[in-house]
């Protein structure tokens, strides 16, 4: 994973030095990515997003931002960010930060949830909603802190704010949504990630929906509809 990383940098670096025309071309550019056998950040599932409501309720600081992250997909970075001035025509709207291709970052426009909706108007604010008793909005690295201090009370080891991106993606499969539908939540620039949760997080339905199609074909009929030579005969004539 970490060499994956360096592996970036790398490249980005050597991009602008092909830029400054110091080189002719990215001697990184095509190096293979280091094979990796991890997932990523854990994804919160519906037994760990109950628990946690269980332990920090309606008003709490970690409360709001549980439900905030958790009905926006917002990363830590743009979280933090996010406050009444977002609010337009009853939905939510920002820009992604982090955008490679795209300097004003990705417009991300969402309705407000029922639920986030309970969540804002429970715990006013004069700034963000993510704001600190003080009134000053928190830093990503600051938030990051927060949720792993309230996930381990909860006695969620696993959990982090970035798995809640991947929650609310994994819902949008599991309810059946397209690749598109999770990139517009999420935004995603590249279709193959949002493929993804859909093949991860879509199989169970999938199975369902084929082991549906089974029932009352031609694949479960019984015996005496099995083809002729499978259908054992009487050794007695008439």
């Amino acid at each position: 994973m970490q060499a994956n990383k360096m592996l970036k940098r790398l490249s980005q670096m050597m991009d602008l030095v092909v830029k400054m025309e110091w080189v002719a071309a990215n001697p990184v550019k095509g190096v293979d990515k280091f094979a990796t056998t991890s997932e990523g950040y854990h994804s919160w599932d519906e037994g760990e997003i109950a628990r946690f409501y269980e332990v920090h309720p309606l008003g709490s600081p970690a409360h709001i931002c549980m439900t905030l992250m958790l009905y926006t997909g917002a990363a830590k970075v743009d979280a933090v960010k996010l406050g009444p001035t977002n609010v337009k025509d009853g939905r939510i709207e920002y820009r992604r930060q982090k955008t490679s291709k795209n300097p004003s970052g990705v417009l991300i426009s969402l309705p407000i949830h029922p639920a986030l909706a309970t969540a804002l108007a429970a715990r006013p604010v004069t700034f963000t909603y993510l704001e600190t008793g003080h009134n000053k909005a928190r830093s990503p690295k600051g938030l990051g802190t927060s949720m792993r201090k309230w996930c381990d009370k909860a006695g969620l080891p696993l959990c982090s704010s970035h798995g809640l991106r991947k929650a609310i993606c994994r819902r949008i499969a599991e309810a059946g949504g397209t690749p598109h539908e999770i990139m517009a939540v999420s935004g995603h620039v590249t279709l193959s990630m949002a493929q993804k949760y859909c093949e991860t997080f879509g199989r169970r339905d999938m199975a369902d929906s084929a082991f549906s199609r089974l029932t009352g074909t031609k694949a479960e009929q019984n015996l005496t509809n099995h083809p002729e030579r499978f259908v054992k005969k009487s050794p007695n004539t008439l």
